[in-house]
């Protein structure tokens, strides 16, 4: 019972925070207190959410409503709004009671026709048309008796506060029905304290709304006192900080959807009128919505695919995907073993043109050259005969085999592609490889294939002068169709860096990278398994293997959650959710690690904001990042110096350097020791509690269907 009692008042107050964007319990805490300067505007608000809450209950919702309160936003506003109208009777919390059994029901249905067809949020509309019907309705209802008391507390207004601050204070206040300067300033004060983005976006749409409004009507005092400038705030909050990533572009959108607004909310305030009710939010559901749809139909890039906590939070994940993750879906592993060339990449200068722009081309060089000799027979090549693997998973489509290898300088033009296989990855798109040595092939349409799988052998056949492998993916099974867009994973570049996943550019010379034993051990992390993590001055977490709604992997210290992922060829960490230095360390120390050992095999990567040491530093530079997104980067190297031993640095754009060196576990439990600048780190095992401790959940999960 505790622990029901504690996720509904948990609830109650997500559903206070969601009204300002906000994901966390605490602002809704506050603000659900703030209400109460005026009681019956608080006591509505909480029956109406209340009541929501108990029909959610009473109709099987369940334990997983009560986790968030983004369905119940909408009937704390309705409450909210009814409050602001009436004097608290049993009467107006019945009212209170059914508007919020009714929003939750239309928040409902509007949630899932807006998900399925528009790939919209709903906002605040159901609030919109149910307090439409509730204010039209009480206008019959005479036993409903109308608010006249403002509240002590929430009619205070200092006498000295210039007109535009006043404004927005009461701007920020009305959002949930209370447009005075005390509320104002307490919600003004949770945004900052929150994000300084959010509140930055607040002050930057109140401005530039009752700017505009001034400039039109002539009368500066009246546009900043407009009760209904709340619009403007909720307008600027929503496009340039939570439903697109925080840019430059963002905040310009956000003044444009803030100005279209402005003179939509002047005609709804005048329709509306004639009907005797108030815009409401109406102004800013239609802007928003629409530029949303806008935004989505042309495929704009900054459309938040993952709205974080903050603002803060989904600009850090934009940039850390940005840097560290390209977003190609569509990846191949190289087609041989060994090193070979890049003979030909992407728009290449002889044939990848047009259609065919995204292709690969690979020849074997050694001492610079394709052959050894004159080059006058097949067999001089380097490359001629070698095995050509399969690079994807997936069933072979179609083969064509029996054309004969061309002489050395020769061409087919008739059979262009020579002796080619299709391979279906069913996942919409087939990888061709093409010029194989006549009758070389090893597998038959139908037959299963995985990444490494032999398909046959190099050949000379085709348009091709000199025998190489033609690699590139389409979405059809026949050669021919226009070629996509695809990436290479887990390769050694000229060098002897590792590429996570790239294209390979023309010259380059590439090894595929194949896991380790010990590597694959060290990181394979057991579900509900616990380790404890230390560091010099004896601070310990303990850490626990937990998995996510979503099927994410973390590992867990009660006070942040570290997300990581093993796939082919690689461990990494993704993202740190709350706040715990001891996690932050082992994220900035070992944000990746290739699962082959090489010596002297070396990689970058760009470490993500949640890794800055000093909190004020990193609200600062998250703010700054509006305008320079690149500031406050830090970049990170390493390379193997052993079987277990890993050193690198870390540098910022100020030129500030930090060392490190990792030693990584013997047997699973990813490192033993980190050291950098007198700070250590060290991981251990601890007895693993019940749990499913045989499931290795970083390894992939994917089987042939």
């Amino acid at each position: 019972m505790p622990d029901r009692l504690l996720s509904l008042v948990r609830s109650l107050s997500d559903s206070y925070s969601e009204i300002l964007f906000l994901q966390r319990a605490w602002p809704g805490a506050l603000m659900l207190a703030a209400t109460f300067t005026v009681p019956s505007v608080g006591t509505a608000g909480l029956v109406s959410v209340a009541a929501a809450h108990a029909f959610a209950s009473f109709i099987g919702m369940g334990a997983a409503f009560l986790e968030t309160g983004f369905f119940t936003y909408n009937a704390l506003l309705t409450g909210l709004g009814i409050g602001s109208l009436f004097q608290i009777t049993p009467l107006s919390l019945l009212l209170a009671a059914t508007a919020g059994v009714m929003s939750l029901n239309l928040s409902l249905i509007l949630n899932s026709l807006f998900r399925q067809f528009l790939q919209l949020p709903i906002l605040s509309l159901p609030f919109v048309i149910i307090s439409m019907v509730v204010y039209l309705a009480s206008l019959g209802y005479s036993n409903l008796l109308v608010r006249e008391d403002a509240g002590l507390l929430a009619a205070w207004t200092p006498q000295a506060l210039p007109t535009v601050i006043d404004g927005f204070l009461r701007a920020l206040g009305a959002i949930l029905f209370l447009p005075y300067p005390l509320t104002g300033l307490i919600f003004a004060l949770v945004l900052l304290l929150y994000s300084r983005i959010l509140f930055l976006l607040a002050v930057l749409g109140y401005l530039v709304g009752t700017g505009l409004v001034a400039l039109m009507q002539g009368a500066p005092d009246s546009a900043y006192l407009d009760p209904n400038n709340f619009n403007f705030i909720l307008i600027a909050m929503a496009l340039g900080g939570v439903f697109l990533v925080p840019s430059r572009r963002s905040l310009a959108i956000a003044a444009v959807g803030v100005m279209l607004a402005a003179l939509l909310m002047s005609a709804v305030k005048l329709f509306w009128a004639l009907y005797g009710l108030p815009a409401f939010t109406l102004p800013f559901n239609l802007v928003t919505l629409s530029l949303l749809y806008v935004l989505i139909l042309v495929g704009y890039p900054m459309v938040a695919d993952r709205i974080g906590a903050t603002p803060e939070d989904t600009l850090d994940d934009h940039l850390n995907r940005r840097h560290r993750f390209p977003l190609e879906p569509k990846r191949v592993v190289l087609p041989f073993s060994g090193e070979w060339s890049v003979w030909q990449g992407f728009d290449g200068r002889w044939t990848h043109q047009g259609l065919q722009t995204h292709a690969l081309d690979f020849l074997m060089l050694r001492n610079d050259s394709s052959f050894r000799g004159d080059g006058l027979a097949l067999t001089d090549y380097h490359a001629w005969h070698k095995p050509v693997l399969s690079p994807v998973r997936g069933r072979v489509a179609m083969v064509h085999d029996g054309v004969p290898d061309n002489a050395p300088g020769k061409l087919n033009e008739r059979d262009n592609w020579g002796n080619w296989v299709s391979i279906d990855t069913g996942a919409g798109w087939h990888v061709i490889i093409a010029h194989f040595a006549q009758d070389s092939l090893q597998v038959k349409a139908g037959d299963w294939v995985e990444p490494g799988t032999r398909l046959g052998l190099c050949g000379n056949s085709g348009y091709s002068p000199q025998p190489h492998i033609h690699l590139h993916v389409q979405a059809g099974a026949m050669p021919g169709e226009a070629t996509l867009p695809f990436l290479v994973q887990d390769y050694r570049k000229s060098g002897g860096r590792f590429v996570p996943a790239a294209v390979p550019a023309e010259g380059d010379r590439v090894a595929p990278l194949h896991p380790d034993d010990h590597l694959l051990t060290a990181t394979a992390l057991v579900l509900d398994s616990r380790w404890r993590l230390e560091n010099q001055v004896g601070e310990t977490r303990e850490l626990h293997v937990r998995m996510n709604a979503a099927g994410e992997t973390c590992l867990d210290s009660g006070k942040a959650q570290l997300f990581f992922h093993r796939d082919t060829g690689q461990f990494y960490f993704y993202r740190l959710e709350g706040h715990d230095p001891l996690l932050a360390a082992l994220f900035r120390y070992l944000p990746r690690l290739p699962l082959s050992h090489q010596p002297g095999l070396w990689w970058k990567d760009v470490l993500p904001m949640a890794v800055h040491e000093n909190r004020a530093s990193r609200h600062l530079l998250n703010l700054a990042r509006l305008l320079a997104p690149d500031l406050g980067r830090i970049d990170y190297q390493a390379r193997f110096v052993g079987r277990r031993e890993i050193e690198g640095e870390t540098s910022d754009r100020q030129g500030a350097r930090e060392t490190f060196h990792i030693l990584l576990a013997e047997g699973q439990g990813l490192l033993q020791r980190i050291e950098s600048n007198g700070q250590v780190l060290q991981m251990r095992p601890l007895q693993p509690t019940h749990g499913d401790t045989d499931t290795d959940i970083t390894a992939p999960r994917e089987t042939p269907s």
